[in-house]
């Protein structure tokens, strides 16, 4: 392995916006948010102005993340799904393990599809790259962290001081014009912007560890979160507040120091960019873009962002979204339903609660008492209002950073309309879009008896002390190991091409949205 090669770290969160005070004057609010550590990141690299995720909900959007691919167009769109892909897909650790690499990954793995287990060396809370057993081999390594999820916001005072030792305490919150201006919202602020404070002290943590082990400087570092903040309009609507966020990456010596990005540019675009910094050639599939080269020069991108809003639990919904520079152009396949559907878990948590609550406060003031509405403004009241959704919405989002006026059917604008809406039509042209399909359909395709294909067995040919493996199921891979079925714990090896075993191994193939095969022995083969 060439010592040019760079290692690659991911830090990822949850559920946050762009509420980093690297971020002041980019994004609204920025500036409460108390993150030294991630801003120092940014000082030292390049922090992207307008980042976007795919989806505005974990799942889907991570789906994108880890393959490159765009989730309508893959099948992982529908949030908790776990879909089959086209057999082109691959997860981004597994061409990073092919080319050498040592790939690690937390527990965390929200990706919408079973993970095969050559993918990672190490996967689960204890990965880490300081297990790697050569330490001069690169690593691709992932820290996912849960401590800025929606659900953290909403624990009892005991529980939620003693998640946020080290966090900076902030007195009071600015609540944006979105929600109301009531204790409950000022209480979810202010715990928001302190667990984004807690995380980046678990971020620094990471960093620390880096510079004590001497790899700061031969490691491309990432920082990312996944969708929009676990509130009403952030996470689970397709809005600039679902998509929008953070990205940081720093390569001292070849990404510039303090330097930023301004194009849009998708979290999906993470694999081939990633691949390409380290040398490796994307594959042509991938629907992201690189935007960052070998010597960490930026590179030009198509200049659109696609997102998209799919099933969110029990909330059936479609809805397709593209970013340009200055706009966001949204089509509603739906607009009969209500942007804030049921959907159970969140229904129950404060913030969704007290958003329903004044919504039937109004209703009654204005039924019972012949009054106009008068508790939430009118934003707020787009927000749950049933059947009152515009099929579409343009909204200048750089000077309307809130999407507060909609600007789509003004003939002013009718021209800045019709181009996004062609983009986004040639974009879903290109890639396709499964989420037009019933999704009862798609289940019955990919698994038409009900249950999972299975991968084909692996097919073995043993000649002169060399083992070559071959799968006859379109999109497989194929791992070995030398651990036997009743070992503690099997170490599975991904094969690249024929070699030489030093002892009996057993071999297996997987395939994404399949069952494993049985692994089959293969004895050491006589010289």
């Amino acid at each position: 392995m060439p010592k040019s090669r760079p290692n690659v770290l991911w830090i990822s969160t949850h559920d946050i916006n762009p509420h980093l005070g690297c971020y002041s004057g980019i994004w609204p609010g920025a500036e409460q948010a108390s993150t030294p550590r991630l801003d120092a990141l940014a000082a030292d690299g390049l922090l992207f102005e307008r980042a976007f995720s795919a989806a505005p909900v974990c799942g889907p959007s991570r789906s994108a993340i880890i393959t490159g691919c765009f989730p309508p167009a893959i099948g992982t769109m529908h949030m908790r799904t776990r879909a089959t892909p086209p057999p082109s897909v691959r997860l981004l650790p597994e061409y990073f393990r092919a080319a050498g690499y040592w790939t690690g990954n937390t527990a965390f793995t929200d990706f919408q599809v079973d993970i095969p287990e050559p993918v990672y060396d190490e996967l689960g809370d204890h990965a880490h790259w300081r297990l790697r057993e050569d330490p001069d081999q690169p690593f691709f390594m992932a820290f996912h962290s849960l401590i800025t999820h929606e659900s953290q916001i909403y624990l009892d005072d005991d529980e939620f001081a003693r998640k946020t030792p080290d966090a900076q305490r902030v007195e009071k919150a600015e609540v944006p014009p979105y929600h109301p201006d009531t204790e409950v919202y000022r209480t979810s602020w202010r715990r928001y912007l302190e667990l984004i404070s807690q995380m980046d002290h678990w971020a620094g943590g990471i960093l620390d560890q880096l510079e004590e082990d001497g790899l700061a400087d031969d490691t491309i570092v990432v920082f990312w979160s996944d969708h929009g903040l676990g509130m009403p309009r952030g996470k689970r609507w397709a809005t600039e507040l679902g998509f929008r966020e953070p990205l940081i990456v720093r390569w001292p010596g070849k990404v510039a120091a303090g330097s930023r990005y301004a194009e849009p540019v998708a979290l999906m675009d993470l694999a081939p960019t990633m691949l390409a910094m380290c040398g490796l050639e994307p594959a042509g599939h991938l629907h992201g873009e690189a935007v960052l080269g070998a010597d960490g020069s930026p590179r030009q991108r198509s200049g659109y962002v696609v997102s998209a809003r799919d099933r969110m639990g029990e909330a059936e919904d479609t809805s397709r979204s593209i970013r340009d520079r200055r706009f966001r152009y949204t089509r509603h396949l739906h607009p009969d339903r209500s942007p804030m559907g049921h959907t159970e878990y969140p229904d129950n948590l404060w913030t969704w609660k007290e958003l329903r609550r004044l919504f039937a406060q109004e209703a009654q003031q204005q039924l019972a008492l012949g009054e106009q509405p008068s508790i939430l403004t009118d934003l707020q009241r787009s927000i749950v209002a049933a059947s009152k959704r515009a099929p579409e919405e343009l909204y200048d989002v750089e000077a309307d950073p809130h999407e507060e006026r909609n600007l789509a059917g003004l003939p002013e604008y009718a021209d800045v309309q019709q181009r996004l809406a062609d983009a986004l039509d040639s974009w879903l042209a290109q890639t396709g879009d499964l989420g037009r399909r019933p999704e009862r359909d798609l289940l019955a395709e990919w698994r038409p008896d009900g249950k999972r294909p299975q991968t084909a067995a692996p097919e073995v040919e043993r000649r002169d002390g060399v083992v070559a493996i071959a799968c006859p199921t379109a999109g497989s891979l194929i791992g070995w190991t030398a651990d036997p079925p009743a070992a503690e714990r099997r170490r599975w090896q991904l094969y690249t091409a024929p070699f030489t075993p030093s002892a009996p191994i057993w071999v297996k193939t997987w395939r994404l949205g399949f069952q494993p095969s049985a692994d089959i022995p293969v004895a050491t083969p006589a010289r």
